[in-house]
């Protein structure tokens, strides 16, 4: 004869329990300057060392703010420069003591190395989100586009200004006071347009930091 044996809520809770594993909450880590010829791929391996590495994002430099006034584009494939980052890592745990440990220390201690010179400049990020760099990269995307927008807007109301001043005898003419508070109008809505996603770039990377 079996004899059943029952089971209590206390002792049902407890196997419950122990089946549900608490999922680790995961951390993110601020690199504001990646050092020559890293990319995501070399970044993956460098960082994976320390633990299980999720999401790797790089941006990519601007190359405009380096090119020189007048000078041709290269045809010679140019290896991508990035100029900040962002990675992250299973355990929150993990990503600070990453942070600690790497903050102003040498990126490679092999003096033929190229990062030789080269320091980390590393910060976790506490209390941000993956989503939260998504919205902010989504928001100045849109801002380049209406950059963009602008200036094309802008340069066809030049072009056709200039048109409207061949016909005059003198070329020195377009020179007029007519140009100039043009020119004013445009240089205005030019530093309009730049200050607000330029400032709110530098409060976004300053609070980082804050």
């Amino acid at each position: 004869m079996m004899i059943s044996e029952e089971v209590g809520p206390e002792e049902i809770e407890c196997q419950t329990s122990e089946k549900i594993k608490k999922v680790p909450k995961r951390g993110i880590i601020y690199i504001s300057s990646i050092p020559p010829y890293m990319n995501v791929t070399q970044i993956r391996e460098y960082f994976g060392e320390f633990g299980t590495l999720g999401r790797v994002y790089l941006q990519l430099e601007d190359s405009k703010k380096h090119a020189k006034p007048g000078e041709k584009k290269s045809k010679r494939k140019v290896a991508k420069k990035f100029s900040e980052g962002w990675v992250e890592y299973e355990k929150k745990s993990v990503a600070k003591e990453v942070a600690k440990r790497l903050n102003n220390t040498q990126v490679s201690n092999r003096k033929k190395s190229k990062q030789y010179d080269y320091l980390w400049s590393i910060k976790y990020l506490s209390g941000f989100k993956w989503a939260h760099l998504h919205e902010r990269l989504a928001y100045e995307k849109a801002a380049r586009r209406q950059k963009l927008r602008s200036e094309i807007q802008l340069a066809k109301k030049n072009a056709t200004y200039f048109t409207g001043n061949l016909g005059k005898k003198k070329k020195g003419e377009v020179l007029n006071r007519e140009y100039q508070d043009l020119k004013q109008k445009v240089e205005m809505k030019h530093s309009d347009e730049n200050t607000p996603v330029t400032e709110e770039r530098k409060e976004f990377i300053g609070s980082l930091f804050s």
